[in-house]
């Protein structure tokens, strides 16, 4: 059986799309999302990509939010060492005081974007470091009790916003486990380490105030289509739009190069990436699902619906959740 369902939006601005059409189908996605039984949809924080349009992640949830009714909503992730963990807790303490029960707090301590983009974010490299402190000090003023002596966040203090550790490494599922905390793999795109950071994870656990049992997220691509060809073919599509975000360096590609890379040894790497992907009609999808909640020890699976066009995103959602059984 596979596990209940979430998805993971990054706002995709696609081609011939504007920044406004990105966000306007952010919220059409969530809509349909909530309409066919999702668990909840987060956001992830990118900076200086052209093609996603989630990098004002708090903004985004709020409007999201607004244009939703039950949904939960949240980041996938809030770049910790790019903010104030105190800056964040009010964020996210004001997010919770309007839409209470329904937001979420996943934290990652990479930097979301290039060393360029690094330093206009004024942020200091070092500062991934600082993670594991800056999660404690934040869930403190999410809490009862600041850690820092005479600063209380409002709004903020007392919301509880329930935290979510981001990771694709055993770092990560090390401080989940030794904070209480649920873990969120990011296998949609870093897979490598799934089996090995979810068994530590699982193995090194601490009861927390939030959370008395591992909890595992596990991300997966999924493209669900009315037929096989059409969901393959949407596929290559992605796949060269990662080709020419990832390996471009300013270079365009044909349709044509771009296929003949990703068949090459050179194109092993970006193929790799997108390793769990569930791509297939509705059945093809669930059995895949099924698969993968059982070989990453997943309580939930996040996914994404890559998907060039909007109507095909919807349809890959809809599509998934009735396969699944999210919508009977």
């Amino acid at each position: 059986m596979t596990p209940p369902l979430s998805i993971l939006d990054l706002a995709t601005v696609g081609s011939g799309e504007s920044v406004g059409d990105g966000l306007r189908n952010s919220v059409a996605l969530a809509q349909h999302a909530e309409q066919l039984g999702y668990r909840r949809v987060w956001y992830a924080e990118h900076h200086n990509m052209s093609t996603i349009a989630s990098s004002a992640t708090s903004v985004l949830i709020a409007h999201v939010a607004s244009q939703t009714e039950t949904i939960r909503l949240g980041s996938g992730g809030i770049m910790l060492p790019n903010h104030a963990p105190l800056t964040i807790a009010e964020q996210f303490g004001t997010l919770e005081t309007l839409h209470p029960g329904r937001i979420d707090l996943g934290l990652g301590r990479a930097p979301g974007t290039d060393q360029n983009t690094l330093r206009a974010l004024r942020r200091d490299p070092s500062s991934a470091e600082a993670f594991p402190r800056d999660v404690q000090e934040l869930q403190g003023y999410l809490g009862e009790q600041s850690l820092v002596s005479g600063v209380k966040a409002t709004p903020g203090k007392g919301t509880h916003v329930p935290l979510y550790v981001l990771g694709s490494s055993l770092f990560g599922a090390k401080l989940a486990a030794a904070l209480g905390l649920p873990y969120a793999f990011a296998s949609h795109f870093a897979p490598d380490a799934l089996e090995a950071a979810v068994a530590a994870y699982r193995s090194e656990f601490q009861p927390s105030e939030q959370l008395d049992e591992p909890y595992v997220i596990a991300g997966a691509n999924v493209i669900a289509a009315d037929t096989a060809e059409q969901a393959e073919s949407d596929s290559q599509v992605v796949k060269r739009s990662r080709l020419r975000l990832l390996a471009g360096r300013g270079r365009t590609f044909t349709d044509a190069e771009a296929d003949a890379v990703l068949d090459s040894p050179q194109g092993k790497p970006i193929m790799d990436m997108v390793r769990y992907s569930a791509v297939g009609t509705a059945d093809q999808v669930a059995d895949y699902l099924d698969w993968f909640g059982k070989h990453a020890d997943a309580d939930e699976l996040i996914v994404t619906h890559p998907s060039p066009t909007l109507e095909n995103r919807l349809r890959s959602a809809e599509l998934t959740a009735r396969a699944t059984g999210l919508s009977d």
